[in-house]
């Protein structure tokens, strides 16, 4: 039985796309409450993956990838409550994962698949850096990024044949990122080389930083121009981890000029994101006032009322309680540290806010842990933003019958079949998801604009997949 099963889509939906028009048009109504995810969450997670199938199994055969996010994207769209679009989708959207591994593989380092974790890559170039140089920029189509491309035609001829459960499939353009020039450096060379070598041998990092930057942007423009992303972009996402690990002065001098030319290059003024995990929030007065930036999606832990008051109430940020208390907490220790982020401050002066966890939900998130966070979310993201237009609020957890969610007992799976369409089928059965059409079936609604994927900066499935649990 789906948990969010007899809820009422259409109205959610509805209320959904007002709440995400007002906000991006600067009038919030009350805070949107979104959650994060990547394959990872349904991956290592009974309840979704009831056959147990292994991240090598899944990565090295197109088809089951394939076939296997049809059935975690249903999952989620009937399990799963938060400002965006739920229940049928207009489209469903699959994309080629290749999780965080993609670009330190792409410049030779080896995959490693772990269990209990998402697939990696060790630092190859540990002991010679210079040698990851010594051939030149790859080619963009070449090496793991061939079996990149050869995946994402083989998902698009599916997809213009087939549908899943009445609606059409969309595939987005992959590999027109990057996780950061420092966070590939680290992937590259170890964090130890990289944060050490910058005192010790600045003109060393500076190469090998201006390499991987080279590298990045002739990747980023050739799978654009393969896949007609328009370069630049209005709303250009972007990331780098990794300099959480180093102060203002040596952000300012070793990655912000990197940083400059990849906005340059990609973005234009308008809307301009950055993901950022880990404690950075030192670095995002500088990098607003450096590039622009009008977003910023945190990780923990973070200081939102300071961060408010340091940027000001027209920057964009994202955040919210740590997954690991998500994970591991008491439902009264999820909605109190809930209210305490939504009373710090972050909303003074009508601050754009979304509250959303930080960052990337781990499997085995307990349901009511989400639901208490969402449901907190709502009464104070509420009380503390704008009035609601005649007094309405636009969106309540239970009102008039509509149950926020259905218990699932103990052991059961999630996706059982449902009478007369409504959800259709396990995540995945013998390795291959269903695809039947659902009768009379109606699109709900658009995709909510910059609600849907908060997380990755090209398609999160909702800002990027995370290594971290």
């Amino acid at each position: 039985m789906d948990r969010l099963e007899g809820f009422d889509f259409a109205r959610h939906n509805a209320e959904v796309r007002a709440l995400w028009d007002a906000w991006n048009a600067g009038k919030p109504t009350r805070v949107p409450v979104i959650f994060g995810f990547n394959s990872r969450y349904f991956m290592i997670n009974p309840e979704t993956n009831p056959q147990g199938l292994d991240f090598r199994t899944y990565s090295e055969d197109p088809d089951l990838m394939f076939d296997t996010l049809l059935g975690f994207v249903r999952w989620r769209q009937f399990n799963i409550l938060m400002d965006a679009e739920l229940g049928l989708p207009e489209k469903w959207e699959l994309w080629v994962d290749f999780q965080n591994y993609h670009e330190a593989a792409w410049l030779g380092c080896p995959i490693e698949y772990r269990d209990g974790q998402v697939p990696d890559t060790s630092p190859l170039f540990k002991d010679r850096p210079e040698k990851v140089m010594e051939n030149g920029i790859p080619d963009p189509m070449g090496g793991l990024l061939a079996r990149g491309l050869e995946y994402y035609e083989h998902f698009k001829e599916r997809a213009s044949r087939e549908e899943f459960l009445g609606r059409p499939i969309a595939i987005p353009p992959p590999f027109t990122g990057s996780d950061g020039v420092m966070t590939v450096a680290c992937n590259l060379f170890g964090p130890e080389f990289v944060c050490t070598e910058m005192a010790r041998d600045p003109d060393r990092i500076r190469v090998l930083f201006g390499f991987i930057n080279d590298c990045t942007v002739a990747r980023m423009r050739a799978w654009r121009a393969l896949t007609g992303v328009p370069v630049p972009q209005d709303g250009f996402w972007y990331a780098d981890d990794s300099i959480a690990l180093i102060s203002t002065r040596m952000y300012r001098e070793h990655v912000l000029p990197h940083h400059r030319r990849v906005y340059a290059e990609f973005g234009t003024e308008k809307g301009r994101f950055i993901h950022l995990c880990g404690n950075a929030t030192r670095h995002f007065k500088t990098i607003q006032e450096e590039l622009g930036m009008e977003g910023f999606d945190t990780g923990y832990p973070v200081d939102f009322g300071r961060l408010r008051r340091e940027l000001g109430p027209r920057a964009r940020i994202w955040g919210g309680p740590r997954v690991e208390l998500l994970r591991a907490g008491t439902e009264s220790e999820v909605v109190e540290e809930t209210r305490r982020i939504l009373r710090s401050g972050i909303l003074d002066q009508g601050g754009l806010f979304v509250l959303r966890e930080g960052n990337n939900l781990a499997p085995g998130t307990p349901h009511a842990n989400l639901e208490a966070m969402y449901r907190t979310g709502i009464e104070e993201g509420r009380a503390l933003s704008r009035p609601v237009e005649e007094g309405r609020a636009l969106s309540r957890p239970v009102e008039e019958g509509r149950a926020l969610s259905r218990p699932v007992e103990e052991g059961r799976a999630l996706s059982r079949p449902v009478e007369e369409g409504r959800a259709l089928s396990r995540p995945v059965e013998e390795g291959r998801a269903l695809s039947r059409p659902v009768e009379e079936g109606r699109a709900l609604s658009r995709p909510v604009e910059e609600g849907r994927a908060p997380s990755r900066p090209g398609h999160d499935e909702a800002c990027p997949s995370k290594r971290h649990l």
